[in-house]
């Protein structure tokens, strides 16, 4: 009697809890941003579904929106949840980044975090939310508490329901390639124009007519720019947007694997976070920090070894078709120990040869470059690409022709570092195999910096280049990477969520479509005037700039002018920055080289003076530890005139201003090298008028004077064109 007393009275508190929980799932949790513009309203429905909406200056910018999991062989964790509880916090801190495009950052932000329980399967899940001024971050968390332990994720249901038929500049969802021209459209026309954006790739997978990638680039009908992504992707598959029907709410749709799940998980564990950027200034999304403030503190104890760098290499050659990767045409394929290089005639169009590393490594060290890239060094490329091949490269072996103790020994006496290159084919099995020996042989020859590629389809067979499986190789080969202090700049590898900031030996990243594309089919104008409201979002791009002939080899041709190339130098921000023309076509244009060999990689302060998405972006930054700033300007399909104000500058101080700017009779097309160099004397009171014409622009180096330097300069004119 006195047991079924008690359970009696157990039911009875249960439902006093579940009914208490209900009461306080009815009233929404809320949160706002330091500044109380941005507001969250988290909430629970009728049927128990977990549910957010976000206000900015107290307007609606997303409407209420669900969120929760489809798992596999188990109950969804979509609805039936009560509210167990909350939290809210508030942090302020600033922190120095290793490089970057600040010298210091503030991570400010308030926090709520709301403890859900599923009764009916004893299950929890927390969702955190993190509002910034500029934005809010929300991340799922699952604690080793309740009967939620190992667990399937078939799909992720995270929604933004945007509150009208936005403008959006998108990429098609694909599990495998970026390297796609941005299309400006409202979201209405996603679905109509998708298939039409689609250009071929080596490896792509197009998984929808409403799916599209992020970062997305938003903006309302009355200015406010929203930008959608993701931070910290971690052991988890890497998350696009797809539309629901024909609404204007987009749901997350993840990467899946080779089995066509979504994610494996074990408690305690979280997801990324998912990031929702706010602003009614076009220049604030380019200058925010939230995705980076969004990741963990940087885990390497010794930073030393990590140092921005600019580069020249042994690459433009082959992507624009005058020499080749490969060291032979005797052999239609190759086995890694069994094919007899020695026996090979070479082909005389290998480009990675010792004479010609040589010249690159001269041409480094006369104009102040840290390290020369060098592909094609190894055996294997031959048969290298669309195979399937597993057992490709071995990263270790070098071609006949190229000597690595004698070219690296020779840099070495110029003040120069060659940098590796490990092209993967995307065997990724076999590369981890090797990876260890690889580092190994870098370190025996004094490589720090490698890059590597990703290209064609996974192996594994059927897995995705951003899957859950290949995320977790990337982050493997980086933190491997810095055990043996190397630098990695990662090609057709996953776009970047600000894990720099905790990894800083990650100095660069493709993963959109760079410069390489411009010796195919061509990039149209624009493309780099969009790149830093979305890819650049979560970190920086290996770009390779600085093309100065812009009629290529193979007979394409580059659209741009000499001066929009100079100013992807300040646009695009990058620690790891090319001159990636060949030597020759530089020393035709020497007077317009200058401002690549001054321009630095490492800044103090950057500040965005005028911006518009795939129209025009024009930045200012701040040398590391100097007084010096560079200015730069891209425009997109349209000219763009600034009314340039220079009082950025330290009051007081007189600069000598070396302006280069496109001719008023340039054009991309076919008056590409016309440009016009005017130098004078500037100060924080100087105002400059200057236009850049479609698919050009113009770069300003801004030296602090002395009384010497100043001799004989005169103040620069308002026009300089």
């Amino acid at each position: 009697m006195i047991i079924i007393d008690m359970l009696h009275c157990f039911k009875k508190q249960f439902v006093t809890l579940c009914l208490a929980m209900a009461c306080m799932a009815m009233e929404a949790q809320t949160v706002t941003s330091p500044d109380g513009q941005i507001q969250v309203n988290f909430s629970l429905t009728a049927s128990g579904q977990p549910t957010y909406a976000v206000t900015y200056k107290q307007g609606p910018v997303v409407l209420p929106s669900h969120l929760g999991f489809d798992l596999a062989n188990a109950e969804d964790l979509l609805e039936g949840f009560v509210l167990k509880g909350q939290e809210t916090s508030t942090f302020d801190e600033t922190w120095q980044p290793v490089w970057g495009e600040y010298k210091n950052i503030r991570n400010h932000y308030n926090e709520l975090l709301v403890r859900l329980a599923q009764p009916k399967t004893e299950r929890l899940m927390n969702i955190r939310f993190r509002v910034y001024d500029d934005g809010v971050g929300l991340r799922y968390e699952f604690p080793q508490e309740g009967k939620l332990n190992y667990f399937t994720v078939k799909e992720e249901r995270t929604e933004f329901a945007m509150t009208g038929d936005h403008t959006a500049w998108w990429i098609a969802g694909d599990y495998d390639t970026q390297e796609y021209e941005y299309t400006r459209s409202r979201l209405s026309e996603i679905s109509s124009l998708l298939r039409g954006t689609i250009t071929g790739n080596l490896s792509q997978t197009v998984f929808s007519d409403h799916g599209v990638q992020t970062s997305l680039q938003l903006k309302t009908d009355d200015g406010i720019y929203l930008n959608l992504h993701e931070a910290a992707l971690v052991d988890y598959p890497a998350m696009h947007l797809e539309l629901m029907g024909n609404s204007n709410t987009f749901v997350s749709h993840l990467t899946p694997d080779a089995k066509g799940m979504k994610g494996y998980l074990q408690t305690p564990c979280h997801t990324p976070w998912r990031t929702i950027l706010i602003t009614d200034d076009a220049r604030k999304v380019l200058a925010s920090s939230l995705i980076l403030n969004l990741n963990e503190p940087c885990k390497i104890k010794d930073t030393s070894w990590i140092h921005p760098t600019k580069y020249v290499g042994v690459w433009w050659e082959m992507i624009s078709g005058k020499g080749d990767w490969h060291y032979t045409n005797d052999y239609p394929s190759v086995k890694l120990g069994q094919t007899d290089y020695s026996r090979a005639r070479p082909s005389g169009r290998h480009s990675a040869n010792n004479a010609n590393v040589r010249r690159y490594i001269d041409f480094a060290a006369d104009h102040g470059f840290d390290q020369v890239l060098v592909e094609g060094w190894n055996i294997g490329w031959e048969d290298w690409s669309g195979n399937m091949k597993e057992k490709v490269f071995d990263f270790l072996t070098p071609y006949p022709d190229f000597d690595i103790k004698v070219l690296n020994d020779y840099a070495h006496s110029r003040g120069v570092k060659i940098m590796m290159h490990h092209e993967t084919s995307s065997s990724v099995m076999n590369y981890e195999k090797y990876m260890d020996r690889a580092y190994q042989l870098m370190k025996d020859y004094g490589y720090d910096a490698v890059k590597t590629g990703y290209v064609g389809n996974i192996i594994p067979r059927g897995e995705h280049h951003y899957s859950q499986l290949e995320i977790n190789h990337y982050q493997h080969a980086v933190e491997r990477a810095a055990d043996y202090h190397i630098m990695v700049n990662a090609h057709e590898a996953v776009r970047p969520t600000g894990l720099c900031r905790t990894w800083p030996n990650l100095v660069g990243n493709e993963s959109a479509r760079g410069t390489e594309y411009q010796a195919f089919e061509g990039t149209r104008p624009g493309h780099t005037a969009i790149l830093p409201f979305t890819r650049l979002q979560g970190g920086p791009m290996d770009y390779t700039p600085g093309i100065f002939e812009m009629n290529t080899y193979n007979g394409n041709h580059c659209n741009s002018t000499i001066c929009g190339q100079l100013a992807l130098y300040v646009t695009l921000y990058s620690p790891l920055q090319m001159a990636a023309d060949f030597p020759e076509n530089y020393e035709r244009f020497m007077d317009a080289f200058q401002f690549i060999k001054d321009v630095p990689c490492d800044w103090d302060e950057s500040l965005y003076l005028e911006a518009e998405p795939m129209e025009y972006i024009t930045a200012a930054r701040k040398q590391k530890g100097s007084g010096n700033w560079f200015v730069g300007c891209v425009t997109g399909e349209h000219p763009h005139t600034s009314n340039l104000k220079f009082n950025f500058l330290e009051p007081g101080k007189k600069y000598i201003a070396t302006v280069y700017a496109d001719a008023m009779d340039a054009d991309y097309k076919t008056n590409s090298q016309a440009y016009v160099i005017r130098k004078g004397i500037v100060t924080s009171k100087s105002v400059v008028n200057l236009t850049a014409v479609p698919g050009g622009g113009y770069a300003i180096s801004i030296v602090e004077a002395t009384a010497a330097d100043l001799k004989g300069v005169k103040s620069l004119p308002k026009k300089v064109q």
